[in-house]
Parts: structure tokens; sequence; C-alpha cells
């Protein structure tokens, strides 16, 4: 387990990259924008970029209307 500040609240995991975390707290990576320690993250590296200790992420979801 790590410990992650994810949208301001530290959280615990043992999710071992961003498409894992997503999948944990079931979110789908289609409907979100994630930040990871000040950068924004292409859904292309969600799966390949791994987590670590202390990182922070930022996950907006998008939604629709107007």
């Amino acid at each position: 387990m790590k410990t992650l500040t994810i949208n301001g609240e530290e959280r615990q995991s043992d999710a071992l990259t961003i498409g894992d975390l997503l999948k944990s707290i079931n979110v789908h990576p289609r409907t979100v924008v994630v930040e990871h320690n000040g950068e924004i993250i292409p859904r292309s590296n969600y799966e390949s970029l791994p987590l670590n200790e202390g990182d922070r992420l930022e996950i907006v979801q998008m939604m629709a209307g107007g």
C-alpha cells in the first residue's frame, strides 16, 4: 500500500498505475482528465505510468450538458 493524495485527500492504494487506480475507484478513463504531480497525463499513458508513494493526483470528471 502507498499513500496518494487524490483531489486533495490522502488515500491508501495498492494501484500500480493510473489505469489501475481508475479501475479501483470505478472511473472509466475516457470520462476523466488526470493530472499527476502537476502534469496532465495523456490517456495513452494511464496503463504504463507508475504510481509512487506520495504522488499527487487530480482527477477531473467531464460532464455533459450546456
